[in-house]
């Protein structure tokens, strides 16, 4: 088995670990990782070894650390984000070594998981672009029904936001997304916005 086969069996045993489980049963964090995996693969089909192992590893353990821990507030949530960030990086880099990933390997996928370089490193921006996309196709919905007492215009900017972070390619592919018709209302008000 060469390194990378096992990395993404280590990373896959970590997500098994999610106490956190979908409809079907299956460990919450293994179905996202499958997810952004996919979209990266339709983003970039010649995806390295590499940038697929850090598409797995984008939301690594999550789980360990709830957003409750940290202030409910904006600057908490920004921090509890950094911190998964960096969390997640540090751990994923720790896998690929323990499978025998090369150092630099390793390094890179750390660097792509915490985010360095969002909008310059085209690894980094392909995983934003996937974890934009698995939420827009996924997660929109109950996340809106999760959080009713929004305004329909915090929504809006959420989504607007979300635009922002994406590359012209995810924003075509997030164009032609089946989207539950409350969710497409949202995104169009989003898009016709400053």
């Amino acid at each position: 088995m060469d390194a990378h086969t096992r990395a993404r069996e280590l990373i896959d045993a970590a997500h098994a670990a999610d106490p956190n489980r979908t409809a079907d049963g299956r460990p919450a964090e293994l179905v996202y990782a499958d997810r952004v995996e996919a979209w990266v693969a339709r983003l970039q089909p010649e995806a390295p070894p590499r940038l697929r192992l850090a598409a797995r590893a984008q939301h690594l353990e999550r789980w360990q650390v709830p957003r409750a821990t940290f202030p409910l507030d904006r600057a908490g949530y920004h921090a509890w984000r950094k911190s998964l960030y960096t969390r997640q990086a540090d751990r994923a880099r720790a896998l690929l070594l323990q499978a025998g990933v090369p150092a630099g390997e390793a390094d890179e996928v750390a660097g792509w998981v915490s985010k360095a370089g969002l909008k310059t490193n085209p690894g980094t921006q392909a995983l934003e672009d996937a974890a934009c996309l698995v939420f827009l196709e996924n997660e929109a919905e109950a996340f809106a029904a999760q959080h009713a007492d929004y305004p329909r215009e915090k929504f809006v900017d959420i989504l607007r936001k979300t635009w922002r972070k994406m590359s012209p390619a995810a924003q075509t592919l997030a164009r032609g997304l089946p989207l539950p018709p409350a969710v497409a209302a949202l995104v169009r008000d989003a898009l016709a916005g400053p």
